[in-house]
């Protein structure tokens, strides 16, 4: 679509080029000019965006932004849940193929000693390696890549639309569709029952030598660095960061936008609120903190009962 088609679909204002051919969205970090990128905050505006084959932004940042060509909108966010939705690939309905017993959908490649459980649906455009092995009721959605010596176990669903939504003037949800996939490396293992959702615009990550226990969701643009282990019933929140070989405990919760470095271990149904930027043991629900920290906070915690009996006795004592 050119500049112009996608100013008036829209309903926005533009400034610029308006045959400026547009094929896609670009996250901030990949810019391609033939894409177009969102800017909703003062600190995302850099040289870069001069890169850019357009850009979204509010009135005020235009004369601050080294482009030529804009949509100019009073909700930029929204604007942007509205574009997302012209990029959706077309997808056809995945076929039944008897010989390897599952739904397949078109331009699907698969590797050597493939092994798959009944009722398995693999849509367009999967990338899957050699030594695989996907177990019943599995769900692999279009555009994943799946490398070699990986197990899914029954029930799981990669490549899922992830949970991006605005709000428009009606306070009704817009939805942003979700353009990125799932890249899944080499020697990982994931349970039953979990979810990871493909990327917003880039995509998420499960790198190599990851294990993933049942009931996990993995939400959107989440990268899991290398040999990282996840419980089960864990969280984790669009958008963060794991570290190498990071042992996360079950009914974790990690909120959106958090980093961790390698190392990190974090027990069982803690909260993670804040970046961990510093290898060890970590336990809490609110804040978190180091492991040693949180037994002391915790040992004082049960004994505030008596200190406060304490307190009232001498007060209160002629």
């Amino acid at each position: 679509m050119n500049l112009l088609a996608i100013a008036k679909n829209l309903d926005v204002e533009f400034l610029g080029n308006p045959n400026q051919e547009l094929i896609g969205i670009s996250s901030l970090e990949n810019l391609n000019n033939k894409k177009i990128c969102l800017v909703i905050e003062k600190k995302y505006i850099c040289e870069s965006l001069k890169n850019a084959g357009a850009v979204i932004c509010p009135k005020d940042f235009v004369n601050q932004i080294k482009n030529e060509n804009f949509l100019i909108s009073e909700n930029p966010k929204l604007t942007f849940a509205k574009l997302s939705q012209f990029f959706k690939p077309y997808l056809t309905n995945p076929i039944y193929h008897s010989n390897l017993n599952l739904f397949l959908g078109e331009k699907v490649s698969i590797g050597q000693n493939f092994t798959a459980g009944a009722g398995v649906v693999i849509e367009d455009n999967v990338a899957i390696g050699n030594n695989v092995t996907i177990s019943h009721n599995v769900v692999i959605h279009h555009g994943v890549k799946i490398e070699d010596n990986v197990f899914i176990g029954s029930g799981s669903i990669i490549g899922s639309e992830g949970f991006g939504n605005v709000l428009d003037l009606e306070s009704k949800w817009s939805h942003i569709a979700h353009l990125g996939s799932v890249l899944i490396g080499s020697n990982v293992r994931l349970g039953s029952n979990c979810s990871i959702d493909r990327g917003t615009i880039e995509d998420t990550i499960i790198n190599s030598g990851v294990i993933i226990d049942n009931s996990v969701h993995i939400a959107h643009n989440v990268i899991i660095g290398e040999n990282t282990a996840i419980a089960a019933k864990v969280g984790i929140a669009g958008s963060c960061k794991i570290g190498k070989r990071n042992m996360i405990g079950g009914m974790v919760g990690i909120v959106d936008h958090i980093e961790t470095v390698d190392d990190v271990i974090i027990s069982a149904t803690s909260t993670v609120s804040k970046d961990l930027m510093e290898s060890g043991t970590y336990t809490g629900i609110m804040p978190i903190s180091k492991h040693a920290s949180w037994k002391r906070i915790a040992f004082w915690i049960t004994k505030l009962d008596k200190i406060l009996k304490n307190l009232k006795y001498k007060r209160f004592k002629p």
